[in-house]
């Protein structure tokens, strides 16, 4: 390595509440989603009510189940290098290099339905998952600590050309919760970008098809508020998938580093939080008549229709801005020669694909009554993300295009809400 490449600039803006913010963080956010799932048990789900622990704390620890999720991990991490799908080029890097990505996500997800299926048939004991979620859980929590040590670790010994801006600060808490290294990788596995959909996305989903058949094995019957919100879910997992590329222009992948903020909430957060609906209506055995789940069904056809729309536009525009197709979007050009959309679904407000996963959010929780709030902790927490998210993003730009930002801004008013925020 030359002293150039040594001398790497630290970066001295700092999110989060610096290191002590992120300090609280890699302790609070674990804490948060053992809290949220354990007061929702058999019979009382409860936020408000401080979960009660009985017996030793070796009921989260269990071998069986810390093989079924490395075993899971590495399942998944085999489908990811599989010589299937097509190879695209990502965002140029620092050094110019544009690093190479096989998308073949949505293979994954039919294969692994595929050999559920078959585990179905053969009457495999699925609903272990459900009985050891806890156990499963606490294997996430320290794979995903163990993963970032790693990472943090590697990124020491990277090349200053590969590190992350927001990750590398010079503080080691700071840079481990931030993520030092800005695109990890293991031979042929893109580290962050394998994380990003496939073990907690997919993980997600099956989560809920094995609550779902817990349900049909103690019942008898596909609930139906259970079996909607599941097969909403699963199309917005399968949608990601099928969009695989337009993850590599996100946030996540072309600035933001890989640590213990994306390691824990593509592996932990996601799949056991996110799930928490239809385990709710699993555990509580809550359902709606049909007279109710319909509007609460077109509720989210509309979400999804402003998240698929508006992505594909934007996504679209940024493949070939100079295609005739998008002629008609008005655009204000910046130093760098990337267009500003100010027009379509992108003139009504800054971000409306957040509008539509916030809208799809609630329709999830919707099925699950108002006689507790706990199912709503996923869209509360998810607004409150999504500003988050919308605002370090905004920022960015600011930076990055100066006084054309300003006149976008001027221009498209709206942050996420049209009119109303």
């Amino acid at each position: 390595m030359s002293d150039k490449e040594k001398e790497s600039p630290k970066t001295k803006t700092k999110e989060f509440g610096g290191p002590i913010g992120t300090l609280l963080l890699i302790f609070l956010l674990p804490l948060t989603l053992y809290y949220v799932n354990l007061a929702c048990r058999k019979g009382k789900c409860n936020i408000l009510e401080v979960p009660k622990l009985t017996g030793s704390l070796l009921q989260f620890v269990d071998m069986e189940a810390t093989f079924i999720y490395l075993g899971w991990f590495l399942f998944q991490a085999v489908l990811a290098v599989v010589p299937v799908g097509k190879v695209v080029e990502g965002q140029p890097l620092k050094n110019g290099q544009r690093l190479k990505y096989r998308l073949n996500g949505f293979h994954a997800l039919l294969f692994t339905l595929l050999c559920l299926g078959l585990a179905v048939y053969f009457k495999v004991p699925l609903t272990v998952i459900h009985t050891k979620f806890f156990k499963l859980l606490t294997t996430a929590v320290v794979f995903s600590f163990t993963l970032s040590i790693f990472l943090y670790i590697k990124s020491r010994f990277t090349p200053s050309s590969m590190l992350a801006e927001p990750g590398n600060t010079g503080n080691i808490i700071y840079d481990f919760f931030m993520g030092h290294e800005l695109n990890p990788r293991m031979g042929p596995l893109d580290l962050k970008f394998f994380c990003e959909l496939r073990p907690g996305l997919i993980g997600w989903a099956i989560l809920n098809i094995v609550f779902l058949l817990k349900a049909y094995q103690e019942t008898g019957v596909f609930p139906p508020a259970l079996t909607m919100v599941v097969f909403f879910q699963f199309v917005y997992v399968a949608d990601a998938l099928v969009y695989e590329d337009a993850i590599l222009t996100t946030m996540d992948i072309i600035h933001d580093g890989f640590g213990f903020m994306l390691a824990f909430g593509d592996l932990a957060w996601v799949p056991f939080l996110y799930c928490l609906q239809p385990r709710y209506l699993l555990e509580t055995r809550y359902d709606l008549p049909w007279y109710c789940l319909a509007p609460i069904a077109v509720l989210n056809i509309i979400g999804y229709c402003i998240f698929r729309m508006s992505n594909l536009q934007k996504n679209e525009f940024r493949k070939d801005p100079s295609n005739p197709a998008h002629a008609h979007l008005e655009t204000i050009p910046t130093p760098s020669g990337k267009r500003l959309l100010v027009s379509g679904w992108w003139g009504l407000c800054r971000k409306p694909n957040y509008l539509g996963d916030i809208i799809m959010a609630v329709s999830w929780s919707l099925p699950c009554g108002f006689n507790h709030i706990l199912p709503y902790f996923y869209p509360i927490y998810f607004f409150i993300l999504l500003v988050h998210r919308e605002r370090r993003d905004a920022e960015l730009c600011r930076r990055k295009y100066g006084a054309c930002w300003d006149r976008y801004c001027e221009r498209v008013q709206y942050r996420i809400i049209p009119y109303v925020y």
